[in-house]
This record gives structure tokens, C-alpha cells and sequence, in this order.
């Protein structure tokens, strides 16, 4: 699955975030106290990039955007160097990106020009970057339906099943067809 998405690079309006997703801690690491907040030994940190564009004629009560494709990266951590790194490999330089204000981000506008950076309370968030909250949401509650102790030596696994499925999500029943 993640040899078909990765042929591509996401182009267009694309809005970059990143997720906190549970996982079991590594056994070399069951002995050391475990660290709280972000730096958990217990966090993997994933990247998520959505690609949307504008509906020219939108219903009434809907977005103004709708989302075509995404791709998601299991990083070590997020500094600013390696979420650059990992947008230079998965997005097209010509993209327009739209992020929060996080210090993640702010080496970006080296690699991409057109970088609309907002700052956001916390609580508007999800309405700034609409799709990638919703993309984050369903992954979430994928991986607490089916998977239930997540090692994240897999999870790269599962993002890219996510992704395939997200991102072919009107083929229907052709869908295994295509992975065949």
C-alpha cells in the first residue's frame, strides 16, 4: 500500500500537522522511568498532511473545502529540522501550506515560499485545519477499535493502510482490485 501512495507528492493547498498516537513502550525502555507529556517514551509522533482544495459551489452548512489525499509519517521527534526534512521528501515544492503557529513549522518557508503561517487559540484549531483534524480523529478511532496495543515498530504499517484506504475512499468495491 505505501509503494502506490508513495509515487506521488501531495501539491496544492496542503495543511501539515502533527499527532500523538499511543503506543507500547519498547522493551530496552520498560526499565527506565517513563517521561511525561510529549517526550513519553509511550508518544510516536506522526506527521499528517492533507491535501484540499476549494469547492467552487458549496452546500449550505459545509466546507468550503474538501480533502483529496494524505499522507502520514512516523518521525522521531518533532523538530523543526525533521519536519522540514520529511515535507521536502512527501510534498511538491509548488505547494501552498497552511500551518499553526508551532515551532515545528517554522523552518518551512526555506523549503516552500507560499507558507501562510496562523496563530490559533487551541480551541479554534480544528476549524483553521479542519481536514487534518478529522483524518486525525478517524485514524484515532481506527486504531482504538481494531488495534488495541499498538508497538510502534507497526504502526508505520497501519498509517499506510489508513492512507490507501482514506485516500481511495470512492473506488468501492474496486478497491481490492487495485491492491491486487
Amino acid at each position: 500500500m505505501s509503494k502506490r501512495d508513495n509515487q506521488y507528492n501531495l501539491s496544492g493547498q496542503v495543511e501539515p500537522n502533527h499527532v500523538f498516537i499511543t503506543t507500547l513502550v519498547a522493551d530496552e525502555q520498560k526499565d527506565k522511568p517513563l517521561k511525561c507529556g510529549a517526550d513519553s517514551q509511550k508518544q510516536s509522533k506522526v506527521v499528517i498532511m492533507t491535501k484540499s482544495e476549494i469547492v467552487e459551489t458549496p452546500k449550505v452548512g459545509k466546507n468550503l473545502k474538501r480533502v483529496n489525499h494524505l499522507k502520514m509519517v512516523l518521525t522521531d521527534d518533532l523538530k523543526a529540522d525533521t519536519v522540514t526534512k520529511v515535507v521536502k521528501e512527501q510534498l511538491d515544492s509548488q505547494v501552498e501550506l497552511t500551518t499553526d503557529n508551532s515551532t515545528s513549522y517554522k523552518k518551512l518557508k526555506q523549503v516552500v515560499k507560499p507558507h501562510r503561517v496562523q496563530a490559533v487559540k487551541p480551541k479554534n484549531l480544528p476549524k483553521v485545519l479542519f481536514w487534518v483534524h478529522i483524518a486525525n480523529s478517524n485514524l484515532k478511532r481506527l486504531l482504538l477499535d481494531m488495534h488495541h496495543q499498538l508497538k510502534k515498530e507497526y504502526l508505520q504499517y497501519y498509517l499506510n493502510e489508513f492512507c490507501y484506504k482514506f485516500n481511495r475512499r470512492y473506488f468501492g468495491e474496486k478497491l481490492f482490485d487495485q491492491l491486487v
